[in-house]
Formats: structure tokens, sequence, C-alpha cells
């Protein structure tokens, strides 16, 4: 038996995702942080990769929407701390100070 770079690819993949599901599980990750949906997305475009090379219809449906759902995580993190630094960037209202 051998194994093809896309083997390992696709296995390195897997280890991302279950590997995140494991730091979930274990309370050392955040399901709404960056990382999180790093890791996800990363991981799902990997076995993405394999499976262009050894097609699996169910394997590639999985995936694809492993990875549209990480990127709607991303976004939503990426759109939470633009809205986070708004509200910093505004000084707030103060009443003018007396003589």
């Amino acid at each position: 038996m051998s194994i093809a770079w896309y083997d390992i690819v696709g296995t390195v993949g897997v280890a991302l995702i279950v590997g995140t599901y494991l730091l979930l599980q274990l309370d050392r990750i955040s399901n709404d942080s960056l990382v999180f949906s790093l890791l996800n997305g990363s991981g799902a475009l990997l076995v993405i990769i394999s499976l262009i090379y050894d097609f699996n219809l169910s394997a590639f449906l999985v995936e694809f929407f492993w990875l549209v759902i990480s990127l709607i995580g991303i976004w939503r993190w990426v759109r939470r701390k633009r809205n986070h630094s708004k509200q910093k960037t505004i000084p707030p209202l103060s009443p003018p100070r007396g003589r």
C-alpha cells in the first residue's frame, strides 16, 4: 500500500477537524473564536483537496458545507471585531468641565 501526498493532506485535514472538536469539548477553545473557524475551515479545505484526486461525493458534500459554515463563522468574527473597534473609537459623551 502506497500513500500519496493527497492522502497525507486529507489526513492532516481530518486531524485538524477532529482536534478542533476535541479542543471545543475540553473547553480549550470557544466556538465563536476565530481560531475555531480557521482550524475547521482549513481542515475541510485540506480534505477537499484530497478529494480532488480520489473523489467521493458524500465526503465532498460534508466538507464543502463544513467549509462554508466555517467561512460564515470567520465573517461573523470579523464583523463583531469591526463593530467592537468602532465602539472604542467613538469617544464617550461627557459633560463639559466647570471652570
